[in-house]
């Protein structure tokens, strides 16, 4: 089969995959570079998935904390999980809470729904139960006081985790927190070295 498609412009961290048969390739936009690549039905990492770990949820992961806007939303540069990429979010404000009695707090960026924000961060139990580079924590709408819920049971993985081939943002150096979160997901089962 041959043929000739223009894909036209592209957003940044938008993508489009195209299939001819059972090929499938994605063609996006990542770090101001366009990207081509190819994605493989069959692939032995999804035909075997075999699910996520994760800890068991608990109360004590679910905290309350106080979103705070930055007088104006700032540009964040973020690196990736691909050597040379970097990644730029909006961040509208920090979210202020704490865990264990430790004052903490995290650079948060706009959601995919309108008010609603995210963070991305490591944390004492990356690279030891959790994935080393990266874990992601969607957050609802602050309430009119500022008030919001993180409930680090809901942390989850970035695709990263799972693929050597993402270009996966990674956290703000201000969200490396300095305490153990033991909640949410953890390394993948295909990650998980046996010796």
């Amino acid at each position: 089969m041959t043929g000739r498609y223009g894909f036209g412009v592209l957003g940044e961290r938008s993508g489009i995959d195209a299939g001819a048969g059972d090929a499938v390739i994605e063609v996006a936009r990542r770090g101001g570079f366009d990207i081509v690549r190819p994605r493989h039905p069959e692939n032995p990492l999804r035909v075997r998935f075999k699910g996520v770990p994760a800890y068991e949820p608990t109360e004590k992961w679910q905290l309350t904390g106080r979103y705070v806007p930055f007088e104006q939303p700032r540009d964040v540069t973020v690196g990736a999980a691909v050597e040379g990429l970097e990644h730029v979010y909006e961040s509208p404000g920090r979210v202020e809470f704490e865990a264990g009695g430790v004052a903490l707090a995290l650079t948060v960026f706009n959601g995919q729904t309108p008010g609603a924000l995210f963070a991305l961060f490591v944390d004492e139990t990356s690279g030891v139960t959790t994935y080393a580079a990266n874990r992601s924590l969607a957050i609802d709408a602050p309430a009119g006081d500022g008030t919001v819920v993180l409930d680090f049971n809901r942390a989850t993985n970035l695709v990263c985790a799972y693929t050597d081939h993402a270009t996966c943002p990674l956290p703000p150096r201000e969200n490396h927190l300095p305490v153990a979160v033991e909640a949410g997901e953890k390394i993948p089962y295909e990650r998980v070295t046996t010796s």
